[in-house]
């Protein structure tokens, strides 16, 4: 639920800055100077955020120097590198990656549910600017990008593509439908989360790379049983946009939410109001973390209030950089 706005107060509230409710093609295009010092690559750093992941299934061309870091218990010791070891005066390997053109697909949601933001921006400003850094790491690294961008009214998929070209399709796509919310729509937000996994899985059959950016509202069983799927011949992985206030629900007294679809009227200044709220917002969020570690799907959680380059850092860049400085090297 998302609060739209207040009908009494409890208490006095102090008034939260006004959240940016849009964002523009050219916002977008800008980030490609900033999609940098992070990795979607599928097999991560040992100890990172995405530990845990299967090495790649996807067959390459070859294989490229990633970084010189220490030897952890239960690397391949065949990895190691002698005359680095001897210089550093501690055991450290090489790690390689596969190189390969792998197709990358950026479902975005762009529904009703995401129009919602307490701070800086919306949630659904947060997915396209994930997006768009998405977008332009995939491509500057060689790999193709593809989206399914869906609202409350109809989903588009846009079939993968290298380089610029692919970014810009895709990123003025989200901009477009970015542009439509808060208008009328149709009433069919909810279903429209399984409608895009679907047309993901029609669209990368396996060896792909799917990342999923949304607020995730509308899953079900139906959701689970095509991410697993999916993720049977593809890597999958989840940006989840969530604001602040959708973890605890506010002491604003008498108050009028909205799902987006649908309102109602309620006193949020019971205390078993919001401690029922909080309760089920724990619950669902176990069951996404049971999803995630079943199907080694890695789940990014992203805040709107926050610039969503510097929180990809931290959750996927923040290691590697510091191990490349370790190592003398720079990161990308």
């Amino acid at each position: 639920m998302a609060l739209m706005r207040e009908k009494g107060r409890a208490k006095a509230v102090e008034p939260a800055p006004r959240a940016r409710a849009f964002v523009t093609i050219d916002e977008l295009l800008r980030l490609k100077h900033r999609a940098r010092g992070f990795s979607f690559l599928p097999r991560q750093p040992v100890h990172s955020l995405l530990a845990g992941r299967h090495a790649s299934r996807l067959r390459g061309r070859g294989l490229n120097f990633e970084e010189l870091r220490h030897y952890f218990e239960g690397d391949d010791t065949r990895t190691i590198d002698w005359l680095a070891t001897a210089r550093l005066g501690s055991p450290h390997v090489r790690v390689y990656s596969e190189e390969r053109d792998r197709p990358v697909i950026l479902l975005v949601d762009q529904r009703s549910t995401m129009f919602f933001g307490s701070r800086r921006a919306m949630k659904s400003v947060a997915a396209a600017e994930a997006a768009a850094l998405a977008a332009w790491r995939v491509t500057s690294l060689g790999d193709r990008v593809g989206a399914v961008v869906f609202g409350d009214d109809g989903i588009v998929s846009i079939k993968p593509q290298a380089r610029d070209v692919g970014a810009v399709r895709v990123l003025s796509e989200v901009a477009r439908q970015n542009a439509a919310l808060g208008r009328a729509s149709s009433g069919h937000g909810r279903s429209r989360l399984n409608e895009a996994l679907a047309a993901t899985a029609r669209m990368v059959a396996h060896d792909g790379l799917v990342c999923v950016i949304s607020d995730l509202d509308g899953e079900d069983d139906e959701t689970r049983r095509l991410v697993t799927r999916l993720s049977a011949h593809n890597d999958i992985l989840a940006v989840f946009i969530q604001d602040p206030l959708e973890q605890d629900l506010p002491d604003v007294g008498q108050a009028t939410f909205s799902s987006g679809e649908a309102q109602i009227e309620v006193d949020a200044s019971a205390t078993s109001l919001r401690s029922r709220f909080r309760d089920e917002r724990v619950q669902w969020r176990q069951r996404l973390a049971a999803l995630s570690r079943s199907r080694s799907i890695p789940v990014l959680p992203i805040s709107p209030d926050r610039d969503v380059a510097l929180q990809f850092r931290e959750l996927i860049g923040r290691r590697q950089t510091q191990k490349l400085a370790s190592a003398g090297g720079r990161a990308s």
